[in-house]
């Protein structure tokens, strides 16, 4: 049987994949985002499972990395334009989100609450950090494609995007994290 945030968590993918936000998501740079927001960190929240096993700094690190490499490569212009461009692309662009994020989250419930919360907050780091050189870009990133649907151009598509990322990504881990912190300070303090 399914768990309650484990049903939340499907319904939502399921709402965000099945809704028309990918068609719409094509052309504005700040619905991708939220879609990307919410297939990255919100639903691998919600789904990702705690693996078997203490999680070392090693994995850690590798889930981290590999978290933040995805994300990364997937807003250089190249693939964020495949994936904005091609059904393949998009495909591939949202499945490896979910997987990359979904890694994540089961390496952070298996590191115990101080890994785990070095895990968000370095998360938190790159997020916000992605986010606002995206938005603060001083010139369209993606040619042009990311704008009509708001109303905005495509470089103010591309700034609100930026700002969606760095502000309300960066803020979901962040307080991920600062729970985290919280229960293994209050553990920490039980024991002492």
């Amino acid at each position: 049987m399914l768990s309650l945030p484990r049903l939340a968590g499907l319904g939502l993918l399921a709402g965000l994949w099945l809704s028309p936000l990918p068609g719409y998501a094509g052309g504005s740079m700040v619905l991708h985002m939220v879609l990307h927001l919410g297939v990255t960190a919100v639903v691998p929240a919600l789904l990702a499972p705690r693996l078997p096993g203490p999680v070392g700094p090693v994995t850690l690190v590798l889930a981290a990395a590999a978290e933040m490499a995805v994300v990364w490569g997937w807003h250089l212009p190249g693939p964020h334009l495949w994936a904005r461009l091609s059904e393949t692309g998009f495909v591939l662009e949202q499945g490896s989100f979910l997987a990359a994020g979904c890694l994540l989250w089961a390496v952070v419930r298996g590191a115990g609450a101080f890994g785990g919360a070095v895990v968000l907050l370095a998360t938190t780091m790159h997020m916000t950090l992605l986010g606002a050189l995206i938005g603060l870009s001083p010139r369209d990133l993606y040619g042009g494609i990311c704008a009509g649907h708001l109303g905005l151009s495509a470089l103010e598509e591309q700034q609100v995007a930026g700002a969606l990322m760095a502000g309300a990504g960066g803020a979901l881990y962040l307080a991920a994290a600062l729970h985290r912190l919280a229960r293994a300070l209050h553990l920490t303090e039980e024991r002492a």
